[in-house]
């Protein structure tokens, strides 16, 4: 039965009978020359000779297989047909990722040095460091994990260290910190006319009366070597027994500083004669440095260094080139100055004072 034709008179192209048979022509009949199906047209060939994808049902190409056989996944497009931008695809294996975090406290110290704080009793390194007024507790842990803390030699990295402040020798930045709490080290500017004792049998004022109250609490002071009665300036004070013995020994040449007040101008060469040494009745002495500071009306002020230690010293001195001592001011020991301290009043020394008196008799 024919089929109707379409209102506007054109015949129906899905009548078969209308479909012209072109499988002479190579077009879809039956099979064609190259084998396809009726129905399905050829894959159209490129530049290159390859056919292009062929279009599936929906009209649109179908997936181009890829090399591993599986087909490609359509591309994604947006409202004005455009394809998306594709994010890019993070590779299976990524690469290691850079830490910016601080290097560990620990990664430059030795193997073999114990990491964690020994057993036993013992105050803890920082807590021993922020008693002796070196640093807060947190300051100290910066310290110690900067290497810049040595306990009994050995430069400690580690936190949690207990030691014995009793016995131990701890330094910071080289310089020794006392941490024994009952260790006392005292600047005395001994006033003119008093004595350098502890007591005096005739009743004269005497460094002892000056510290009276700390020997009544129990602490029994050393001074540092001896100032004649007209002589006054600093003079040191400790119950560190040890380090009394060696400021004084002649051995550990600890420098000692004057400002002399000597009679009449001093005449060019008596700087030089002093540096050179002058012959003594107790053998020859010398300074270390001489300065002339003024002269004025007939007595000339200089400061000279020494590290002699005998009796009258600087006076003998003087009293040898020919200009008497009229007043002598002892204004430096080692590290530690007078500075503007007033007459009869003691100080604590501070912590680098105190490092620099043990570092300079090697303690």
């Amino acid at each position: 039965m024919k089929k109707p034709a379409r209102r506007d008179g054109t015949p129906d192209r899905n009548n078969n009978k209308h479909r012209t048979d072109k499988t002479e022509t190579g077009h879809r009949s039956g099979r064609s020359e190259t084998g396809q199906r009726p129905g399905r047209p050829e894959a159209a060939t490129t530049r290159t000779g390859r056919p292009d994808a062929a279009k599936g049902r929906s009209g649109r190409p179908d997936a181009a297989k890829t090399r591993t056989g599986r087909p490609e996944a359509p591309v994604a497009t947006n409202k004005r047909g455009k394809p998306k931008s594709a994010k890019p695809q993070r590779a299976q294996t990524q690469a290691p990722k850079v830490s910016n975090a601080k290097p560990a406290r620990h990664q430059h110290a030795d193997a073999e040095r114990p990491v964690g704080p020994p057993q036993g009793d013992g105050v803890r390194l920082q807590k021993v460091l922020a008693q002796a007024g070196v640093a807060s507790r947190r300051a100290a842990e910066e310290l110690i994990s900067r290497g810049r803390v040595e306990v009994d030699g050995r430069i400690v990295i580690e936190q949690g260290l207990r030691i014995d402040p009793e016995n131990a020798v701890v330094r910071v930045d080289g310089v020794r910190v006392v941490v024994q709490k009952d260790l006392v080290h005292l600047a005395l500017n001994k006033p003119r006319g008093w004595q350098s004792t502890m007591s005096d049998d005739l009743g004269r004022p005497c460094v002892g009366d000056i510290v009276s109250e700390r020997v009544a609490a129990g602490q029994r002071l050393f001074h540092v070597g001896r100032l004649d009665a007209d002589t006054e300036g600093l003079l040191l004070l400790t119950n560190d027994g040890d380090l009394a013995h060696r400021l004084m020994h002649p051995s550990f040449e600890v420098s000692k500083t004057y400002l002399a007040t000597v009679s009449g101008a001093l005449e060019r060469g008596v700087g030089k004669k002093l540096k050179e040494g002058v012959e003594l009745d107790d053998g020859p002495a010398k300074v270390d440095t001489f300065t002339l500071l003024d002269i004025n009306e007939g007595k000339s002020l200089v400061r000279v260094t020494l590290h002699e230690g005998r009796k009258h010293i600087v006076r003998r001195l003087f009293d040898a080139v020919g200009h008497p001592v009229i007043r002598l001011v002892r204004t430096d020991i080692g590290p530690v100055a007078l500075g503007e301290q007033r007459p009869g009043t003691l100080r604590v020394l501070g912590r680098g004072e105190v490092g620099g008196l043990y570092g300079a008799v090697g303690l």
